[in-house]
């Protein structure tokens, strides 16, 4: 009886080894393989969304360029010459085009975004600003490129962060 055992065992054992070597290297097989497939997903997907993403960033640089005060302030006249309105108009401008670009925020990454948002307040704090002390319309006009023109805008900050995670994209 010992004997059938031990013939029987000598039988099944490299039946068994020889079956667990199989479902390990299958099965790492066929891990590498979904990992292959992962990655060529990934890759197929950033191949889709990297020119969406990229004209993301041009409508946010766009969009910085747009509110750079000096050159807002040249592109929108003031209709008359009471500051309180004319502040209101360049206020209106600059949330008229960060509504216009809100949406971009979906494929920019966090900093930038953040970056942007800091910038568009930036500029509108320190219009508020120069107009508590702006008798007019043109003062106003003045007094911030004044400022500007010793200050470097938000708005060059905001466009250098921009270029620099666009090149991380690419």
């Amino acid at each position: 009886m010992e004997d059938k055992l031990l013939e029987s065992i000598a039988y099944i054992l490299p039946a068994v080894v020889t079956g667990l070597v199989a479902y390990y290297m299958f099965n790492g097989f066929i891990k590498q393989q979904g990992s292959e497939k992962k990655l060529e997903l990934l890759s197929e997907r950033k191949k889709d969304t990297l020119p969406i993403k990229l004209q993301a960033y041009e409508r946010m640089l766009l969009f910085c360029e747009r509110i750079n005060p000096v050159k807002m302030l040249v592109r929108i006249k003031p209709l008359s010459e009471n500051t309180h309105d004319y502040l209101q108009l360049l206020i209106a401008n600059v949330e008229q085009e960060y509504e216009h670009n809100f949406v971009q925020q979906i494929y920019v990454s966090d900093d930038s975004w953040t970056a942007i948002l800091a910038t568009k307040n930036a500029i509108i704090n320190k219009l508020k600003q120069v107009s508590e002390t702006s008798k007019s319309a043109n003062e106003l006009r003045e007094n911030v490129i004044i400022f500007y023109a010793k200050t470097l805008p938000p708005t060059d900050t905001a466009i250098s962060f921009i270029k620099n995670e666009v090149k991380k994209l690419l």
